[in-house]
């Protein structure tokens, strides 16, 4: 366990604990429909104290003990591992994730980089990707891996042979991975999304990862090209307002600790797409990034609200 330094003369710091304020959202998460799952991109925020956490502490210290005291929260039922995607984590790592969290807990664990960017030694290299990503996540998490997410940054639509070309690589990336690893595919390329790579998810045995970010169609446009009928899990990740930036966003909103730029618009289509595909059986994943509003916890509890009230009567409340 970490020491502060001021209290080295009285013992260990007291682990870092859900915030008391926090339980309070008890109520709505169990109005909640069961298969919609709510999370944050991380954990490691010290602007969370109070909504999250029981008190401040710094993000190195969130790092190693935050994620007991997030899985805590009512509402918090998933967390992305983004900080994967920037260089793989062992499978001892994982391990610790699981035994920090609850036997419902799951995580949406990103893929290395170099395995989604073209260019890269690595893009869609099925071996490199059961070695480095699907090996260590699948054995480090067991049951409590909700999906991999290969996200595919913004590239020029002619990049990795074109349209057609992208989805044929796909298809065979994806095809020599287990099938029983879930997996969902994230690009922000308009021109990747069309009929062939629909088919490449389907064959491949991946779902689409529904994003809303400026650099790719609108959540409702996607919906329109291809509705939610993917097998497997369903991954919405809320990330960033309509023409934002991350390092705008970040500069003018931390410590993310409150709601900047209530959206909507953009709360309201989530929550339509998580209802459709949670009424078509599936698990979804909604996971909320701080850039969307300033506050991804507080972006998750107005959420939830709007779900506990769009709830439809087959819906069963869910357990912890």
């Amino acid at each position: 366990m970490d020491v502060q330094p001021e209290l080295f003369d009285r013992g260990p710091a007291a682990p870092v604990d859900v915030a008391p304020e926090a339980l309070a959202a008890s109520e709505i998460a169990e109005r909640l429909p069961s298969h919609i799952r709510l999370g944050t991109s991380s954990w490691s925020f010290p602007g969370w104290a109070g909504r999250v956490y029981d008190r401040v502490v710094d993000p190195k210290t969130l790092a190693r003990q935050g994620l007991r005291a997030y899985a805590r929260h009512p509402l918090l039922r998933t967390v992305g591992v983004d900080r994967a995607y920037y260089d793989a984590l062992p499978e001892r790592a994982y391990r610790e994730y699981a035994a920090a969290v609850p036997e419902d807990f799951r995580f949406v664990v990103k893929a290395e980089r170099t395995l989604v960017t073209p260019g890269e030694r690595a893009f869609l290299d099925a071996s490199i990707a059961l070695d480095r990503v699907v090996g260590p996540v699948a054995s480090g998490l067991g049951a409590k891996l909700g999906a991999i997410l290969f996200q595919f940054p913004p590239a020029p639509p002619s990049s990795a042979g074109g349209p057609r070309g992208f989805a044929e690589r796909l298809y065979r990336f994806l095809h020599a991975l287990p099938a029983d690893v879930p997996r969902a595919v994230e690009i922000r390329t308009p021109g990747w999304y069309t009929e062939d790579y629909r088919a490449a998810l389907r064959h491949g045995g991946a779902s689409h990862g529904w994003v809303l970010h400026p650099r790719m169609l609108s959540l409702e446009r996607q919906r329109e090209l291809g509705p939610p009928t993917d097998e497997g899990p369903t991954v919405i990740r809320w990330m960033l307002a309509p023409g934002a930036t991350y390092e705008g966003a970040r500069d003018a909103w931390a410590p993310f600790d409150r709601m900047r730029a209530p959206d909507t618009a953009a709360r309201r289509a989530t929550a339509d797409l998580a209802l459709e595909a949670a009424r078509a059986g599936r698990t979804v994943y909604v996971v909320v990034n701080n850039k969307a509003e300033g506050s991804a916890p507080a972006s998750i509890e107005a959420l939830a609200k709007l779900l506990a009230q769009s709830r439809g009567d087959e819906q069963g409340p869910r357990t912890r």
